[in-house]
């Protein structure tokens, strides 16, 4: 087996002797990609802000080598940049942090009171960050001490910026005029302070500024279509459009042969992007989780990846919709209903993209589930609590006072199951009584499924599935060392209810399980970025 992200020897593989293991998708061997930057030693540095971990990437081989961990001190860095010193400079976006890593290392925390640090760039041994918020700030820190110095306030979500060919920072609005979907604007400002000024309207959702070894600006787009924009600043001011077809741009990186790298929040990898638009997958895109799983009537798999809505394949993974923070799936005929960290339940019709909001304001929802009655049972993971919405989009409790319930499922009977991570049980719901404890003692129980007369639930702390009869109560193992959560031998720090200000903060992992109708189980493999697909042995 090849090396992945979560087993770099590529020799672990899921064992079970009742069911067979395939892969739905290739593995993705990056947790995501945002921030990229080239270091002194000519390698690629990746930001990966839902893993809370930085790789660096040999350009000649593809290789992914980790060297700022998981459980390190940095918790979720979004963009980095290098000083002239070699020291690498990082964006903790959640908890508001810059962090300064040195030549041998070491870890200094440059300022911990930055509200959501995204974009970052150094200028000499100078160093800027600006604040992705609405009315965010751009500043002058400064890794030996002192308070920032502002450059400009008023940013409409600020992100990655460069210094351009004349002296002057570039930085994009990612939201801005009317229709903050459809319109942007590149600015720029000296960087010893001054009046920002307009340098680009009407740019398609710019992510990214980058400029070339030619001086030539590039303008990256979070979209679909993977669109940068060239822009000749310093000559006719033409326009020029490409499409990559890569989702989701976050950032770009030149080389010093002028090549173009890029990443995507949305599906991970690193990709070589040619002028005319042509891509060559350096390092393959894949899902960045997957989280929720659930298959349609007609067999088609959709997974709830993050920031998106996509189904694996054997030679990759289609995007159906960037429908961000979603984490919880569940098919109704030709519906999809999901869960996204914002606190939303949504509705979404794949065929013609329509997404309906049917509830908000809930604390961390993660499974779904749709119940006889057509209502949608939701998991609300930090609220310790299971909620139905109706057809017409009314609340009502079915369940609280749970620890972390994390997934949820209804048996043949129409009887509702839910999982609880934090107690390590399985609970069933009735109605007018207290939840009555199916199955206890398991490790951090998440995704949930029942498959005729049994209940499956994933540990994701033991990376087990197992099986529960719902007639005679009998447990058994059905798989073991399954790829879910972080890699073996790694420790991430515990995942609080943060929220960085406008928009969720870290994913809690969620191994999510699905039922098919043949009997095979679909399981969220996470910790390496695939859909499985555990199909029963035929026994004589």
């Amino acid at each position: 087996m090849e090396p992945t992200r979560y087993d770099t020897t590529g020799n672990r593989r899921a064992g079970s002797a009742r069911r067979t293991v395939e892969r739905l998708n290739p593995p993705n061997r990056l947790w995501g990609s945002n921030g990229v930057a080239f270091g002194p030693d000519g390698r690629l540095y990746v930001a990966q802000f839902l893993a809370g971990q930085i790789s660096v990437v040999d350009p000649a081989t593809g290789d992914v080598e980790v060297v700022v961990p998981m459980d390190g001190p940095v918790q979720s860095p979004d963009d980095l940049a290098f000083g002239a010193d070699g020291s690498m400079y990082i964006a903790d976006l959640v908890p508001g942090r810059v962090w300064r890593r040195g030549p041998e290392g070491e870890y200094t925390l440059v300022r911990g009171d930055v509200a959501n640090p995204n974009g970052i760039t150094c200028v000499g041994d100078r160093l800027f960050v600006n604040e992705m918020k609405p009315d965010g700030r751009l500043m002058e820190l400064f890794p030996g001490g002192g308070d920032p110095r502002v450059l400009t306030e008023g940013l409409a979500l600020g992100n990655a910026m460069q210094l351009g060919p004349d002296g002057h920072l570039y930085y994009p609005h990612m939201m801005s005029g009317p229709n903050p979907l459809l319109t942007g604007q590149v600015w720029r400002i000296p960087p010893d302070g001054g009046t920002p000024e307009v340098v680009a309207d009407d740019v398609h959702q710019p992510v990214a500024v980058r400029f070339d070894q030619g001086g030539v600006l590039h303008v990256l787009s979070r979209g679909p279509e993977g669109i940068v924009t060239r822009i000749d600043l310093h000559g006719s001011g033409s326009r020029t459009l490409v499409t990559s077809g890569v989702v989701g741009l976050d950032n770009a990186a030149f080389d010093a042969e002028n090549r173009m790298f890029v990443s995507s929040y949305a599906s991970g990898g690193v990709t070589e992007m040619h002028p005319d638009g042509r891509t060559r997958e350096l390092v393959p895109r894949g899902l960045d989780g997957p989280y929720g799983v659930t298959i349609d009537l007609g067999g088609r798999v959709y997974a709830a990846d993050h920031y998106r809505v996509a189904s694996p394949s054997r030679t990759g993974v289609t995007t159906h919709s960037l429908l961000h923070f979603a984490h919880g799936i569940a098919a109704d005929g030709e519906l999809l209903h999901l869960t996204s960290q914002f606190g939303q339940v949504q509705t979404y019709d794949p065929g013609t993209g329509a997404v309906r909001e049917r509830a908000g304001g809930l604390r961390r929802p993660l499974g779904i589930t749709v119940a006889p009655d057509g209502s949608l049972v939701v998991a609300e993971s930090d609220g310790g609590r299971v909620v139905a919405v109706d057809a017409n989009d009314a609340i009502s409790v079915l369940a609280d006072g749970l620890e972390r319930p994390a997934d949820v499922a209804h048996d043949a009977e129409g009887r509702c199951y839910v999982s609880d991570e934090g107690a390590g049980t399985v609970l069933r719901i009735e109605a007018d009584a207290p939840p009555a404890v199916v199955v206890d003692g398991l490790d951090a129980p998440q995704g949930l499924a029942v498959l005729g007369e049994e209940l499956f639930t994933v540990e994701t702390g033991s990376r087990r599935l197992r099986a529960v009869s719902l007639v005679t109560g009998e447990v058994r193992i059905d798989a073991e060392d399954l790829p879910v959560g972080a890699p073996p031998g790694v420790v991430p720090r515990a995942e609080p209810a943060l929220f960085a200000q406008g928009m969720p903060g870290l994913a809690r992992r969620f191994a999510g399980l699905a039922a098919s109708p043949d009997g095979a189980l679909l399981l969220s493999a996470n910790g390496e970025g695939t859909v499985l697909r555990l199909t029963p042995v035929e026994r004589s």
